[in-house]
């Protein structure tokens, strides 16, 4: 859900109603992260898409496409994640400082995704490296890649653009409120600072099935041969 691992554990047990107390589901949730999370694999297409955008620039501006990673993660759950060598191969195309992480302590104590303190935070990593001739990057020229609900609020909520790249099952859940998916109005945890949320069809966020179907163009990306 791309909650941190407490809270993750809080909202999910609420919404299924499970029949089982919510320190026995987080101590199983936590087991099976430990069992599984090793076993992530890149989405399809994050590889290449990665390795075009360190490559690309702005086609109107001729700027490079600076990236930064924003994720609610905590750094243990983390570093399971990416523990696969090819999951570490993408990292490589984050600098280390541009990497913020849910337990970041610059992000402040509660302000996780749907909040959007940590893309507004990674865009300040951005900003902090540009050179004092170069305006700094705004948020709406920034582009997000979510593949969760509450991040795509996130995204929404700093003034970013966002790209939604679901899981087809949950693809298939939110079928029918994918528009308010991208308008960031599924109210799956209410933070309040509604003036944040996009509007229906406001034409700032859509949903791909795969990153292999990015638009590059469509975004002013130039990517070179």
């Amino acid at each position: 859900m791309g909650i941190p691992d407490s809270t993750n554990s809080d909202v999910f047990h609420d919404w299924a109603q499970l029949p089982i107390s919510r320190e026995q589901f987080a101590r199983e949730s936590r087991e099976q992260m430990h069992k599984l999370f090793p076993n992530c694999e890149p989405l399809p297409g994050a590889e290449k898409l990665l390795s075009n955008l360190s490559r690309a620039r702005s086609a109107s501006l001729g700027k490079p496409i600076e990236l930064a990673l924003a994720s609610s993660t905590r750094t243990h759950s983390y570093q399971l994640k990416t523990s696969r060598p090819e999951t570490k191969r993408l990292l490589d195309f984050f600098q280390p400082h541009k990497r913020i992480l849910g337990d970041n302590p610059r992000v402040p104590k509660g302000r996780v995704k749907p909040a959007p303190d940590i893309y507004l935070l990674a865009l300040e990593t951005l900003n902090s490296a540009i050179g004092p001739d170069e305006s700094p990057i705004l948020p709406s020229e920034c582009l997000v890649f979510e593949d969760s609900i509450i991040g795509v609020e996130a995204g929404r909520r700093a003034g970013m653009r966002v790209i939604w790249v679901p899981h087809p099952d949950l693809a298939a859940e939110y079928q029918d409120r994918v528009k308010l998916v991208l308008a960031g109005r599924t109210g799956l945890i209410e933070i309040g600072d509604e003036w944040q949320l996009g509007e229906i069809d406001d034409g700032w966020a859509e949903c791909i099935p795969s990153l292999e179907h990015f638009d590059y163009g469509k975004y002013g990306i130039e990517v070179p041969l």
